[in-house]
């Protein structure tokens, strides 16, 4: 890309818990820690189920001294998060409040998108930005920027110099890189963490302590049973279905989690892909990419 872009994200849900609590609150049941949200550093992390599978993702921003916002998926998966930790409250100091609707929300991307929000390019580093809040995407500095602002507000973008675009060109980029978009890739109460991206992205803690799934995501981390994982691909050809099986010859090499464009997410088994593999979805031929940030682990 050759100039910086900015698109509302109208599917975005925006959540504030404030009272003294909420950092204690948050803390015990989000995958990341909760204590570094800053004016300064936003975050990114995840709501797991006990046994350690997906239910939401979300970014986390400092507010004020007294409220966290969390900006997640919209509409029924907003209603389900905002219920879901509501009833983990019980005693605890917290109040809950949907403001989805005082706020717009932003994806500023492409080239030197941090430069033009006069952000040092650094993965959640933050300020605020007129009366809301800019931050670097917590999870890849080359995603860009993410930017709450108070309704109406949109043209305090177009004065950073950034040019409108279209959130489909927002999700091809996302996608050439690899990251997930909540439930779009993850698969509600099925989906592992660190099978999609999230040790790398920063959207898991091992050291802050326990956490609500906890368990489950240390084991795999440190049993090594991460086998697949949630790759970029590139299509040539008729487009498949999102659903749709990868084949290796014969064998099935990877489901299709999402299309934006000619490229998408995959779930891939990784013992059966290697550079010289030749893979297909129905007539199309498929290449799996390898972002840089990814870890693969070694094979035997």
């Amino acid at each position: 890309m050759s100039e910086t872009l900015y698109t509302p994200l109208p599917d975005r849900a925006v959540i504030r818990v404030s009272g003294p609590d909420r950092v204690d609150f948050l803390q015990g049941l989000v995958s990341n820690n909760v204590e570094k949200i800053s004016p300064e550093q936003s975050g990114y992390g995840a709501l797991l189920t006990p046994q350690g599978k997906f239910l939401y993702d979300f970014f986390m921003y400092y507010q004020d001294e007294d409220s966290l916002l969390i900006e997640c998926e919209g509409g029924e998966r907003a209603e389900s998060l905002f219920k879901k930790l509501r009833m983990y409250k019980l005693r605890a100091k917290v109040e809950l409040t949907d403001v989805s609707n005082d706020y717009d929300v932003f994806a500023v991307f492409g080239d030197n998108a941090a430069s033009a929000l006069s952000l040092p390019e650094q993965a959640g580093s933050t300020a605020r930005l007129a009366d809301g809040i800019k931050a670097v995407d917590p999870r890849l500095t080359a995603m860009g920027c993410r930017v709450l602002l108070p309704k109406g507000e949109e043209g305090t973008l177009a004065g950073t110099g950034s040019v409108k675009s279209t959130i489909e060109a927002y999700h091809e980029q996302r996608v050439r890189l690899g990251l997930p978009n909540g439930s779009e890739e993850l698969e509600v109460d099925k989906a592992i963490l660190l099978e999609n991206g999230f040790e790398e992205l920063g959207g898991v803690d091992f050291k802050k302590g326990c956490y609500m799934g906890q368990e489950l995501t240390a084991r795999t981390k440190y049993r090594g049973l991460v086998r697949k994982r949630l790759l970029p691909i590139e299509i040539d050809g008729p487009t498949p279905e999102v659903g749709s099986q990868i084949m290796n010859d014969d064998r099935e090499a990877g489901i299709i989690k999402s299309i934006h464009g000619n490229s998408g997410l995959a779930m891939i088994r990784l013992e059966r892909v290697d550079k010289e593999a030749t893979l297909n979805a129905g007539d199309a031929r498929i290449t799996v990419h390898i972002p840089d940030w990814v870890q693969l682990p070694a094979r035997d």
